[in-house]
């Protein structure tokens, strides 16, 4: 029987405050020092799809694992931790292609979106390859018997790897937005392991979320360094493997709720890929633009509701919009993890509240008055 309770204390965990502090110090450092790497490390303003107004660091990523590192390291070497010591190096040698190949992007710029899907893909097969799991079962008959055998089931794994990856990098565009929505869907994903009893995955999830707390606190609000690909695929691999584990080691819990933990990213990376390819004559899949969720509620919201502050804060006080509507999918996830039709039915309700928002925001709806 699953143990459900458990102690505050448990939060304050000292391999969680370890991986908070070395993210947070990584993070500070590559701002001090930003002069000497800037040459290779600054994201410039110029692009669509860029809102802030000064060249700024683009390798957070390195601090959030950094991070997850300082936190394996600072786990017990009891017998006791033992299982979440090799989740964690899972996630450090696994998700190494994502990291290098996201990282090369941000210091190069010459690494195609294709190169560092695959990339991701790649992670995914290289976590199965280690530990030897994958998704074995959607709930789906036929899909199901399809997932029994093995080369299905590791196709399969790195393609939603390798999607929840690279939604989790469409996100990226406002301060704090990824490090805020990964913290939410760190936490959903921790309780739900913590209930079903699964401790080793639960504080799992309380290292990662201590390693991008460490970040946060530099990136929000004022933006002082960026996620960055490497950082965006690297945390994207993370919470992708987490949502494999979760029901792969919790029979109770239906696969559709790491699903609708990861909704919200899911959500805007397949409505962008239509909007592009059926809405703007046929614009490119891949195509960046300036017309995301997080992009109209900066415009029609934050400008709106604070037009009196600096750019750079009104970035960063956009993210507090989407962090609310994040909390939606993965409350309902927490409240309705072992139901199926319940979970599905949060699930179209999500779609449902991204799409009318989507909508009301595009037509200048729902927009503050001056």
């Amino acid at each position: 029987m699953p143990n459900t309770s458990f102690l505050l204390a448990e939060l304050f965990r000292y391999d969680a405050l370890i991986a908070a502090i070395a993210s947070f110090a990584t993070c500070l450092l590559l701002v001090l020092t930003k002069n000497w790497h800037g040459g290779f490390s600054m994201d410039s303003t110029d692009g669509v799809q860029k809102m802030h107004t000064s060249p700024t660091p683009r390798i957070g990523g390195i601090g959030i694992a950094v991070g997850v590192l300082a936190g394996f390291a600072a786990s017990s070497h009891g017998i006791a931790a033992a299982e979440k010591r090799a989740i964690l190096s899972t996630i450090l040698l696994a998700g190494i292609p994502a990291f290098i190949f996201g990282l090369l992007e941000d210091v190069t710029k010459k690494v195609s979106v294709k190169t560092r899907l695959l990339a991701t893909m790649a992670s995914g097969v290289l976590g199965w390859g280690i530990t030897g799991t994958a998704i074995t079962h959607v709930d789906i008959p036929g899909v199901d018997f399809l997932l029994g055998f093995t080369f299905f089931s590791v196709i399969f794994t790195a393609f939603a790897v390798g999607g929840v990856a690279n939604a989790i990098n469409i996100i990226d565009g406002f301060n704090g937005l990824t490090a805020g929505t990964a913290i939410i869907m760190l936490a959903a994903f921790g309780l739900i392991a913590r209930q079903a009893g699964d401790i080793p995955l639960a504080f799992t999830c309380m290292i990662i979320a201590g390693a991008v707390i460490g970040f946060f606190l530099i990136n929000w609000p004022r933006g002082k360094i960026f996620l960055g690909d490497g950082g965006a695929y690297f945390l994207g691999f993370t919470l992708a493997w987490v949502a494999v584990l979760l029901p792969e080691r919790n029979a109770s819990i239906s696969p559709w709720t790491s699903l609708l933990i990861c909704s919200y990213p899911i959500i805007e990376v397949g409505f962008s890929i239509y909007r592009r390819k059926f809405l703007r004559e046929a614009t490119a899949a891949t195509q960046p633009d300036a017309v995301h969720l997080h992009s109209l509620a900066n415009k029609r919201w934050a400008k709106k509701l604070f037009p009196n502050s600096s750019k750079a804060t009104q970035n960063g006080l956009t993210s507090p919009f989407l962090w609310g509507y994040a909390l939606i999918p993965c409350s309902a996830a927490v409240i309705f993890q072992h139901s199926k039709f319940l979970t599905l039915t949060a699930l179209f309700a999500s779609i449902t509240i991204y799409l009318s928002m989507y909508n009301k925001l595009a037509f200048f709806r729902w927009i503050p008055k001056k």
